[in-house]
């Protein structure tokens, strides 16, 4: 018999509603009725495509013994950590701090009153590797419960009062001043320090793809024409765009690399990772004209259109590692979709293409992964590459591929996340010239007006099927929204994203802001936890705190508010106190400080729309690698947008002004004169 999860929208709360285990969702009513009962509150937080949240669902919580276990000694609460980035944060902090490590599934057990007195990860269903067994963990906990109840509290109560007392406040200089360029450069000595020279990226294994960073050392080679900035960009986005972590196939990224040199992947693919580097692939196309960054920017987004796109026209959160490994027995194993035997390319190929495409894509009897298979990689070998074979066999290897067994979605819409792929995508469409994902862009950007906001301008965080979910959003989301939309206003001239990004960033101001212009990742009126959750630190995206305070960067650039511009400034004295110290962990305010200080730069196109002269001169104002640069476009008179305003034609043609703080130079009617003003 389904359990209370039966009736909710997240697809990893569906995956548990046939356990045994008695789930309740994250509510009032689920610690009430362990306050009814007398018993302590299990805390189980993942997501869909964590392989180790199946892997603990599957040993465990399909366990009737288990689940006997549970429901009598127990309140079981299970949370998508997607959904719930507070709880999840939260929880999380408190982990960190009791073991020092995290992750996913995310154990931990609460009092009725949702203080925390014990954490962990994965617990296995029988002892190994020095781990106690899930059912040990639940006798000890059961047992201190009964018979330490008052030692239980006073530990509950300790972490509490620790984590209260935490703050950023001394963390902020007293001026709240963004990052003098002194302070950017002592950053990019920072990652020079923790760049894998041989490798690309930073530090070890695992590797993430570090699209924050990245972005940061574009714009600062931009504004000061470091060459070394720009070379770490490459050496890395080649790096990747070669390795087992992309898709030599279908396109787009797996979440990460296993190793330190981007060979094995844990196989998830997440929205967030592919929005955020087909627009650092795009842009450090727009810096160098790489035919590579042109392909992988493109080639991830057709996959994000092809795979993520819901019929709503919003994108879906995520794709599993896992799926069928098609041995007929429903066995799930992770990157089954993806690797290859040499065997198999010879199915598919026959001999003498299969020999090509092992040698091509380092296909070997050994393999790189695990049973003799072998993830696809593009090494850069030297000597021509027959281009019109490799086309051939990887269209047949993509359609074997596609007769496999898939990889489950999680169709959840996540606002931010649809946030930063419009912006990816609306940038990439106008790039290069591909008006179908300009539409795709927009029609995401329908979505979250239509069904995540409501009349108040407040956002829903997701959404499934065209209905919004009953949790609020967060910081991430108003910003990241916000963002989207500004940069869908500058690519198609559409001057309503820019007042909708301002209806969010007035929240953003009101609801997330302190008068000493520190930010929190919830709303002031949002559930109160037992912390008010707080991280300006990026993580797999951008950190809602620096996020904010690029959207309200640009916001002011577009409309001449001091308001948002002052705002923006103290929200990056956070980046002065932590760019030097940890630049890999704060990319994302690092390069809205890079923006701060190159102005951002203000570029009106004032022209007839779809006159050739109005176009050209907006391609180049959009190709402009000036750091952030805010670009509006409209017809003559039009006034939808501030800077816009006044801003008339030179001798009857189409003009660009470049502005700083809407002080302009004279304009020009000349692309190429443009382009050259907006060199960074």
């Amino acid at each position: 018999m389904p359990n209370r999860l039966a009736h909710e929208t997240s697809p990893y709360l569906l995956q548990h509603a046939d356990n045994p285990v008695d789930w309740w969702p994250w509510s009032a009513a689920a610690f009430e009725e362990a306050r009814r009962r007398g018993v302590p509150v299990l805390l189980s937080v993942g997501y869909s495509s964590c392989h180790w949240c199946h892997v603990m669902a599957h040993e465990s919580f399909e366990d009737p013994a288990t689940a006997a276990l549970l429901n009598e000694h127990f309140v079981s609460v299970k949370v998508d950590r997607e959904e719930r980035p507070d709880v999840d944060a939260v929880y999380m902090e408190a982990v960190q701090a009791a073991t020092g490590q995290g992750g996913w599934p995310m154990t931990v057990f609460l009092t009725p009153d949702a203080e925390p007195f014990y954490f962990g990860t994965y617990f296995p269903p029988e002892p190994r590797h020095g781990m106690p067994s899930f059912g040990q963990i639940l006798d000890g906990v059961r047992s201190a419960w009964a018979d330490r109840r008052d030692e239980v509290g006073e530990v509950a109560g300790r972490i509490v009062a620790d984590l209260a007392g935490r703050s950023l406040t001394e963390s902020l200089p007293a001026d709240r001043r963004p990052p003098r360029p002194e302070e950017l450069h002592g950053a990019l000595m920072g990652l020079t320090r923790e760049f894998d020279a041989v490798h690309g990226g930073f530090g070890g294994a695992p590797k993430f793809p570090p699209s924050m960073a990245l972005e940061f050392l574009l714009r600062h080679h931009a504004r000061t024409g470091s060459e070394g900035a720009l070379e770490m960009v490459q050496a890395t986005c080649a790096a990747m765009a070669r390795g087992g972590i992309y898709d030599q196939l279908g396109g787009g990224f797996a979440r990460y690399a296993v190793d330190a040199t981007w060979t094995v992947p844990h196989f998830e693919k997440m929205l967030y990772d592919n929005a955020l580097l087909c627009r650092t692939y795009a842009h450090l196309w727009r810096s160098t004209g790489s035919d590579l960054a042109r392909r992988i920017a493109v080639e991830t987004a057709d996959f994000m259109v092809r795979e993520l796109r819901t019929d709503q026209g919003g994108f879906a959160s995520a794709l599993d590692a896992d799926s069928d490994d098609g041995s007929g027995t429903g066995k799930h194993v992770e990157g089954a979709y993806y690797v290859w035997t040499p065997e198999q390319l010879r199915a598919v190929l026959g001999d003498e293409d299969a020999e090509f495409a092992a040698t091509t894509f380092g296909v070997t009897e050994e393999g790189t992964f695990e049973e003799g298979a072998s993830v696809l990689q593009l090494p850069d070998t030297e000597g021509p590459v027959d281009a019109e074979r490799l086309a051939s066999v990887k269209r047949r290897l993509l359609a074997a591929r596609d007769e496999r067994p898939r990889p489950g979605r999680d169709d959840k819409v996540v606002a931010s996340w649809n946030g930063l792929a419009i912006a990816a995508l609306a940038e990439t469409g106008a790039y290069f010239d591909r008006p179908d994902l300009i539409q795709a862009a927009t029609d995401a950007a329908d979505l979250l007006v239509r069904v995540h906001m409501d009349w108040h301008a407040r956002l829903h965080r997701t959404s499934r099927d065209g209905t919004p979910g009953a949790n609020s959003g967060v910081l991430e989301d108003y910003a990241d929204v916000a963002e989207g939309f500004l940069t869908l206003a500058s690519v198609t001239g559409e001057g309503v994203w820019v007042e909708f990004a301002g209806f969010f960033l007035d929240t953003v101001l009101l609801q997330f802001t302190t008068e000493d212009g520190a930010l929190y990742d919830t709303a002031a009126d949002a559930e109160a936890l037992i912390r008010r959750p707080q991280d300006p630190t990026d993580n797999a995206t951008p950190s809602g705190w620096t996020a904010a305070a690029g959207a309200l960067l640009s916001y002011a650039a577009l409309t001449g508010s001091n308001l948002h511009r002052d705002a923006a400034e103290r929200a990056l004295g956070i980046v002065t106190a932590l760019g030097g110290r940890a630049p890999r962990f704060i990319g994302w305010g690092l390069a809205v400080a890079e923006a701060a200080l190159d102005g951002p730069r203000e570029v009106a196109v004032v022209g007839p729309q779809g006159d050739p002269a109005t176009v050209a001169l907006h391609r180049a104002a959009l190709l402009g690698t000036a750091p952030g640069a805010a670009v509006a476009l409209g017809a003559p008179g039009a006034d939808e947008v501030p800077l816009l305003q006044d801003r008339p034609l030179v001798d009857g043609r189409p003009a660009a002004y470049v502005c700083r703080h809407f002080t302009c130079e004279r304009p020009t009617t000349d692309p190429a004169e443009l382009a050259e003003r907006l060199r960074g």
